[in-house]
């Protein structure tokens, strides 16, 4: 039997913006969970099911963070310059590196 995986929660996450991260931040932009929920010990069955929530909340704003509510929309710009900002402090950068 295999071990079951677990999410170490947002706060955990290498720099937060992994793929488990952004759902998580994403829960939050709609509402889906409290902010001091971060999905520590959740395991990948649950996290899906939160990605597929995640996911159709999207799919109502058509994909675009300017389809967002008011109240979602500025929740998404707030939330996603902070977690911008703290990934970068832990050596996360948005370029491509190209000659790894």
């Amino acid at each position: 039997m295999r071990p079951t995986k677990l999410y170490a929660g947002f706060h955990a996450d290498s720099h937060g913006v992994t793929l488990l991260g952004r759902t998580v931040l994403d829960a939050w932009v709609f509402g889906l969970l409290p902010r001091e929920q971060d999905c520590v010990g959740w395991d990948l069955p649950r996290m899906q099911l939160l990605m597929e929530q995640v996911q159709r909340r999207w799919d109502e704003a058509g994909g675009l963070p300017s389809r967002l509510t008011p109240e979602q929309a500025q929740r998404h710009a707030e939330l996603y310059a902070w977690a911008t900002a703290r990934a970068r402090g832990l050596g996360w950068s948005a370029e491509l590196d190209d000659e790894s």
